[in-house]
């Protein structure tokens, strides 16, 4: 594909209009998008309104923030983005973004058709649009449950490319290669929530830097909004089962429930307990970022301590 083509749908990806509102997350449209890459996929361009509402409930449901969503609103509205996202009824009647219209005017939703022939001719458009929209609305941490989700192997494609694939866009914000090291040391290589400090042949395995603000949600790559995680503790963080009050103390979501004492143990033995800090002379998680993360991921109400 021509270079100035692929640069102007990604720039097209990249300028969707997303409601916002101090913080606030709105991935509403990069998820309706990520599920039609899936359809495509599959050889669906055509997705019905009905078959769509459930399954786009559910990716809200899971990847969204924790707020009511409804999923007729990007369903309708990507429309009114540039060339990406086509609405259609039979009477050519315009449905709007009620769930009830939608369904009655048994409306239909397909990516635009030069979008459509750009991703089919270049399946390493279709990765890089994909991995941007991931990139820019959630952690590393749920990449993979959200493409499992949709019914997007991008390593699968990746595979399948006889081209190299294209270099990231230089105009994106970039993440400080060092955030990790500088949190991990900050926690003196252990993990705040419980304790983890696994090691082999002299490097840190299983720990992570968690952003309490999510990176793509403009949380910066600072100590004070990062905490050190073992894997397992960060992904139920990003995840939302697990929270931090204003007291750096351990939430837990009431949503959350363990059948095993393995997941007692590890999970809801945690409620109300201390966050481990890190050493002194770094900083705590700042209570702005505990606030966001309070507000746009963690499932409340929390648990309270056994």
């Amino acid at each position: 594909m021509d270079p100035a083509e692929r640069d102007l749908w990604l720039g097209r990806v990249a300028s969707i209009k997303q409601w916002s509102r101090r913080g606030e997350r709105a991935p509403h449209k990069p998820l309706l998008l990520l599920y039609a890459l899936g359809e495509l996929r599959r050889g669906t361009t055509e997705i019905a309104w009905r078959a769509a509402a459930g399954k786009l409930g559910a990716l809200l449901d899971d990847f969204g923030p924790p707020r009511t969503t409804q999923p007729s609103h990007p369903f309708r509205r990507l429309a009114n983005d540039d060339g990406l996202w086509v609405v259609t009824t039979p009477s050519g009647e315009d449905p709007g973004d009620s769930a009830g219209r939608l369904a009655a005017l048994d409306a239909t939703g397909r990516l635009a058709d030069d979008f459509t022939r750009a991703l089919l001719d270049d399946p390493g458009l279709l990765v890089t649009v994909a991995r941007l929209l991931l990139e820019d609305n959630w952690p590393p941490s749920l990449h993979d449950d959200i493409t499992a989700a949709v019914g997007l192997d991008l390593d699968h494609v990746e595979a399948e490319l006889v081209r190299g694939r294209v270099d990231d866009d230089d105009r994106r914000r970039r993440r400080d290669p060092n955030f990790r090291e500088r949190v991990l040391v900050a926690y003196e290589y252990r993990c705040a929530v419980c304790g983890f400090d696994g090691w082999m042949d002299r490097a840190a395995v299983g720990l992570e830097a968690a952003h309490i603000r999510w990176w793509s949600a403009d949380g910066p790559d600072d100590v004070a909004n990062g905490i050190c995680a073992c894997s397992l503790h960060h992904v139920l963080l990003d995840s939302g089962v697990l929270g931090i009050d204003d007291e750096h103390r351990v939430l837990v979501s009431k949503r959350f429930v363990a059948r095993t004492t393995a997941g007692e143990r590890q999970v809801l033995a945690l409620a109300g307990a201390d966050l481990r800090l890190p050493q002194p002379g770094e900083p705590a998680p700042a209570s702005e970022h505990i606030a966001w993360h309070a507000d746009q991921v963690f499932r409340g109400p929390a648990r309270l301590a056994g």
